[in-house]
């Protein structure tokens, strides 16, 4: 399934951007933009990199994932963004003990909240 049109309007919203400032990352007219994100118009391989990049995102995951689902932590999976974008230098057991470190900090606050 290609999610492409739908994650551009979701990043370009959560990274405050509008229609203009993404056609002039890729160098291209705002109606263009427009048409992608309602899945008119098909984009080219290396405008999906240029944006690829600039997000900070693999294409595999631009194309591919849906970011608009919520992951069972009530929240966007940001951390799985965070990982895709250092995967060249984050090792599984790197991101088994990051996960671990937010998980329980989030119990802490939790914890604090509740008393």
């Amino acid at each position: 399934m290609n999610f492409l049109s739908s994650n551009l309007k979701f990043l370009r919203n959560k990274n405050n951007l509008n229609q203009e400032d993404i056609a002039k990352i890729v160098g291209k007219a705002r109606s263009l933009v427009s048409a992608w994100e309602s899945d008119d118009r098909d984009i080219t391989t290396e405008d999906i990199i240029k944006l690829s990049d600039y997000f900070g995102i693999t294409m595999d995951t631009f194309v591919g994932k849906d970011l608009r689902i919520k992951t069972e932590n009530n929240g966007f999976d940001e951390l799985e963004l965070l990982f895709d974008k250092h995967k060249d230098i984050l090792t599984e057991s790197d991101k088994a003990v990051i996960k671990t470190i937010i998980e329980q900090r989030k119990k802490e606050i939790d914890k604090e909240l509740g008393d």
